[in-house]
């Protein structure tokens, strides 16, 4: 049985997905197998796994870092909010119904023998299992029937290491804090804190550090400064969104409407870095700006509740003029549905069911049906360029507009569609601007020459910049030997 170490936080945000990805990358580099697993992620940004299903984006991210492909087993229960209240449950990278919030939380305790049966599956293969809570261990209230934080820890006999985010401040009371409402078994299972996003000269929280430590004897395994690389990184939380800046003096400005149930807009991070663009996600009670000479309309979780959502914010409206202007449009994957005349969802499987007219931007109409594709694809732009990318969506779509594809696929297979002016598209590709000549083309028709970059490259190096940061930073031998690795390999 490999080592294991959990890394659980004192609330989301607080950087776990990126340290475990940071450690996975750090400890693959002193010659190490190792695996990441999240027994539990709740995220509408989702990655298709080699094996055909799909887990949460942070955990393909964490696969990476290991230099292995990703598997459902590194996060064997994923939740997809559809609502404030409701959930899609994926279990082992597919669908599994639909579950409402309090159901779920009395329910979830059935899923535990999955995620000690999949967590078992990746130590067989690995020398060392790196394990990402969610959320909080000290959200007491959800304590019972655990399966992401505490309960996994002891079912599966992993010790724990806690991080707190002084970026936020009151960090010593977070860490603290935890220390006081955590039961004694839960709390004798952590063995240690880390400290994350410290800016400025480390020595002015040595205090801080050393309080901790006595007020809840566990031991102090270091601080880690703020993580510029991170920025370069997926992210899975949409609370990065919130923060985007935008990029001025550049020549091309392509702007995302937030959608209440925005997914997958990792696709979009390779734009955000070319040099000449202005990418801007415009946050819901804004107007879609009026110079804007490319409209993404993103993926979503729930198409027809977006669709009411993006009306309800009058962005159909701006769409429409901005065509009108004689602007260029984007739709991907739900996007995509909803520029057609129509998406019906007679099952429900996404919400109530029901059906609501598209923008009526494409000759193409969607039903929403059970049998959802997950698969990694390639192929060509229609116009040009060569993509590489991920099917990830439950619908059919056809209809005349279908006879001028957006995309083709290597084997010859059609998706999407294009206006017969060119100037509107839209397809269920994934990760269309990872690829650097598809993403050449795509802005290339804005006017602009793309930097030219490889997406992946542009990551490796920014989990590499990362684990060496942390190398200095974290007492790595004491974090192997909590894992259970007492001689710890020198880097490769």
């Amino acid at each position: 049985m490999a080592a294991a170490l959990m890394l659980q936080g004192c609330g989301s945000d607080v950087g776990k997905s990126v340290l475990v990805a940071g450690l996975c990358r750090l400890f693959a580099n002193r010659g190490l197998r190792v695996r990441p697993f999240k027994p539990q992620n709740m995220s509408n940004n989702a990655a298709v796994t080699a094996d055909g299903g799909e887990i949460g984006r942070a955990q393909a991210l964490q696969a990476q870092a290991c230099r292995v492909a990703p598997s459902v087993h590194m996060n064997p229960v994923l939740l997809k909010p559809q609502s404030d209240t409701g959930a899609q449950l994926v279990v082992r990278g597919r669908m599994a119904g639909t579950w409402q919030a309090a159901g779920y939380q009395n329910r979830k305790a059935s899923l535990l023998p999955t995620v000690i049966e999949s967590f078992r599956h990746l130590a067989a293969e690995a020398d060392l299992v790196l394990v990402e809570g969610a959320g909080s261990p000290a959200e007491t209230n959800l304590r019972a029937n655990d399966i992401a934080n505490m309960g996994f820890a002891h079912a599966a006999d992993v010790p724990v290491v806690l991080i707190g985010d002084i970026d936020r401040g009151h960090v010593i009371a977070s860490l603290v804090g935890a220390h006081a409402v955590l039961d004694r078994a839960d709390r004798g299972r952590i063995k240690g804190f880390l400290v994350n996003k410290f800016r400025g000269d480390p020595r002015l929280f040595d205090a801080g550090r050393a309080e901790i430590a006595a007020r809840t004897g566990w031991a102090d395994l270091g601080m880690a400064p703020w993580l510029a690389a991170a920025a370069r990184l997926p992210a899975e939380d949409a609370v990065v969104l919130e923060r985007s800046a935008r990029g001025e003096g550049r020549r091309v400005t392509i702007a995302i409407p937030m959608l209440s149930r925005i997914a997958n807009f990792d696709d979009f991070d390779p734009l955000r870095a070319e040099p000449d663009v202005d990418l801007r996600f415009v946050p819901p009670g804004q107007a879609l700006p009026g110079d804007a000479h490319l409209v993404i309309l993103p993926g979503t979780k729930a198409t027809l509740a977006d669709l009411a959502f993006l009306r309800a914010q009058g962005w159909d409206i701006d769409i429409l003029a901005h065509v009108r202007r004689g602007g260029r449009l984007l739709g991907i994957c739900g996007g995509y549905q909803m520029l057609g005349r129509r998406v019906s969802d007679p099952s429900g499987l996404e919400g109530p069911p029901g059906s609501a007219p598209g923008l009526d931007l494409l000759d193409v109409e969607t039903e929403l049906t059970d049998d959802k594709i997950l698969r990694p694809v390639a192929g060509r732009l229609a116009g040009g360029g060569d993509f590489e990318g991920y099917e990830m969506h439950a619908g059919r779509t056809g209809g005349p507009g279908l006879d001028r594809p957006f995309l083709v696929h290597a084997g010859g297979a059609r998706d999407g569609a294009v206006s017969p002016n060119g100037r509107i598209a839209g397809g269920y590709v994934h990760g269309l601007f990872a690829a650097a000549s598809a993403r050449a083309a795509i802005l290339e028709r804005l006017g602009v020459v793309s930097a030219g970059f490889d997406q992946t490259a542009r990551v490796d190096e920014a989990l590499d910049e990362i684990a060496a940061t942390l190398a200095g930073a974290f007492d790595i031998g004491a974090l192997a030997a909590i894992a259970g690795i007492p001689h710890l390999p020198p880097p490769e």
